[in-house]
């Protein structure tokens, strides 16, 4: 009894962890505005989000491989002190370029926190039990994905922005007892030999990739010599990674593992689930603020609906994990998820409310199953020195995922939103007022106040452009739902077997 009261104190410290990490990304995107008018600094705005991805995505195989080597704990705890010194720094940041360099120390925590929790829910958990706890985590994963836009607006509003970096403080804190108090690691680690040119020369291919992913298009052309640097230096490092990774004793991520079928198309289907699912949790609250009308906090409102569906999706997902293969729930996981993103593509601002939010439970259900289940394929009858590695190489390819989603998706949505204002105001002729340049900034149309000032025609144009390319952008993004399904299916019949004491 006593054991089982310990278990659940360091499942609660856990999650704490990773309800801090995964949240502090899309917590402080709607703390922007307030950030940026108290400090200044719009040019540079991108730094503040920029900086902390970075900086997880750098971290996270470095971190996972660590951990195999020198035990879980004291990566974590690594993970949680350095994530809250950055997010005390964050709050008493006075420029932008500061909170930049303090969200870069916030990002170095988090890439240890995230792909660390699921590891050592693998370790410390029977296989009997290991479905409903990664199904817990996953649960609290996808829903702080969402709650985050919520919750900061909430603070930003009531409190101050300062309080987006300062509420982790005391959820960190409490973390970090119960882990230091209760988390007892059973196996002794084996030491490694650390493959330092995989893990600088990695480091420098993320960073000039992310950089180079997060700038273009926006502080640089994509064509221009900036832009074209670091895409360079990105494959000349990628290139000279895999040479060192296939000569090292003990690799940073080791390619063998992708002779596994469950293991490489759990990789693909991160990735994949990664690049589709972000454009939902940033295309919806644009859509309902641009073509409903409704504020900021209304439009994180609206993704609750998603939020419980992911829930529902993560939480059965774990539960599943002993009855069937891993395969058998995914394919549940790809029909949901591919049916939901195509209604999702049928959106119209004659869509109703109750429509969406059905559409979004729906799609939320979906997604949800790759929360649990995917960290779990990936560590599948791993040795205990890979499945830091095998995790975190996960978690990675989701994180890699978003990223080129956030991009790519981005750049269509940007491209038909364009496209379409120039075809509506074109229609106008002389009647629309002078068409877009009499609004002077597209941001009115987010705006209520200034929104009701707004003449009926143009409204109009901008509405039926807004609904247009964030609909058209979904049915973009059945392409990749497509290749999730291929990938489904090659997963092969591997299943938790909770006989086995691995």
């Amino acid at each position: 009894m006593e054991d089982k009261i310990r278990l659940r104190l360091v499942l609660t410290g856990i999650l704490l962890g990773i309800l801090m990490a995964a949240m502090d990304n899309t917590i402080v995107a709607t703390a922007l505005g307030s950030i940026l008018g108290d400090l200044g600094g719009v040019d540079s705005y991108i730094w503040i989000t920029s900086a902390y991805a970075v900086a997880v995505l750098a971290g996270m195989p470095i971190f996972g491989k660590l951990s195999d080597m020198y035990g879980r704990k004291r990566f974590f705890l690594f993970g949680i002190i350095v994530f809250l010194v950055g997010s005390a720094l964050c709050g008493l940041a006075q420029t932008v370029p500061q909170l930049a360099v303090f969200r870069a120390i916030q990002g170095i925590g988090g890439g240890a926190l995230l792909p660390i929790a699921f590891t050592i829910v693998f370790d410390v958990f029977p296989p009997e039990q290991r479905g409903k706890m990664t199904g817990l985590l996953g649960a609290v994963f996808g829903a702080s994905s969402v709650l985050g836009p919520l919750l900061g607006a909430w603070i930003t509003e009531s409190i101050s922005w300062h309080w987006v970096f300062y509420v982790n403080i005391p959820i960190g804190a409490i973390s970090l007892f119960l882990i230091i108090r209760y988390y007892k690691e059973a196996a002794q680690p084996i030491k490694q030999t650390i493959d330092w040119l995989g893990a600088i020369t990695l480091v420098t291919a993320v960073v000039s990739l992310m950089f180079g992913l997060e700038l273009g298009g926006k502080k640089f052309e994509w064509l221009s010599w900036q832009s074209i640097t670091l895409f360079s230096i990105f494959i000349v490092f990628f290139i000279v990674f895999i040479w060192a990774e296939t000569r090292a004793k003990e690799p940073i991520i080791s390619f063998w593992m992708f002779k596994n079928r469950l293991f490489a198309s759990s990789q693909a289907l991160a990735f994949l689930y990664g690049a589709t699912f972000i454009g939902l949790t940033i295309f919806i609250p644009l859509f309902v603020q641009a073509v409903y009308g409704g504020s900021a906090t209304n439009a994180g409102i609206i993704l609750m609906p998603m939020l419980l569906g992911s829930v529902a999706g993560s939480a059965l997902g774990g539960i599943l994990q002993t009855k069937t293969s891993y395969r058998n729930i995914m394919v549940i996981s790809v029909i949901a998820y591919s049916i939901g993103m195509v209604l999702m593509s049928t959106i119209t601002p004659d869509t109703s409310r109750i429509a969406l939010s059905l559409f979004m439970v729906l799609v939320g259900f979906g997604v949800g199953f790759s929360f649990s289940l995917l960290p779990s394929a990936s560590m599948h009858e791993m040795d205990y020195r890979y499945r830091g590695s095998a995790n975190s190489t996960n978690s990675f390819f989701r994180s890699l995922g978003l990223a080129l989603g956030i991009t790519i998706f981005g750049a269509i949505q940007t491209k038909l939103l364009t496209s379409e204002m120039s075809t509506g105001f074109a229609k106008l002729g002389g009647s629309g007022q002078g068409g877009p340049e009499s609004l002077g900034n597209i941001q009115t149309v987010f705006q209520p106040e200034a929104r009701a000032n707004i003449p009926p025609d143009i409204l109009d144009v901008i509405v039926n452009a807004m609904s247009t390319s964030i609909s058209a952008t979904y049915l973009w993004s059945l392409i990749p739902v497509g290749i999730a399904v291929i990938a489904v299916f090659y997963m092969g019949n591997e299943r938790l077997d909770v006989t086995k004491k691995q």
